[in-house]
């Protein structure tokens, strides 16, 4: 996929993005989307480790996360570490079960699940979307 034709903002001010997704192929596809689009892209496998990223990169702007996957905890138990220990970024799950959007919702004031499979033009307008209400 081609991203839009917005300006990309400078590496070095670019906002970021923590990607979580078990599945490699989806989470490094939508992490060179995301690149193309102008954000700087952290990947973590699961939970755990987008964890210990997150309490060593100060940063990050966005976790984008899948609601399943291995690990200690899911997107769920992630997104709500997230609320308690880094209040000021952002979530948004994705699923393809359409009954967690209920508990995502709860979860993320914004609205912010999104339903697999997603575009990845709805995901970067998204992510726009949460930059600029924030």
């Amino acid at each position: 996929m081609v991203p839009h034709n917005d300006p990309t903002p400078s590496p070095a001010t670019a906002p970021s993005v923590l990607v979580v997704e078990d599945e490699v192929l989806v989470r490094t596809n939508v992490a060179e989307y995301l690149r193309a689009c102008g954000y700087r892209v952290l990947e973590a496998n699961d939970a755990d480790e987008a964890i210990l990223i997150l309490r060593n990169v100060d940063d990050i702007d966005i976790v984008f996360t899948d609601v399943q996957m291995p690990g200690s905890l899911d997107g769920f138990g992630l997104a709500q570490w997230v609320r308690r220990e880094r209040p000021r970024i952002r979530v948004i799950i994705t699923s393809g079960v359409a009954r967690v959007s209920k508990d995502a919702a709860e979860l993320c004031q914004e609205g912010p699940l999104l339903a697999k499979p997603y575009d990845h033009r709805e995901l970067d307008r998204r992510i726009r979307w949460l930059l600029a209400t924030r």
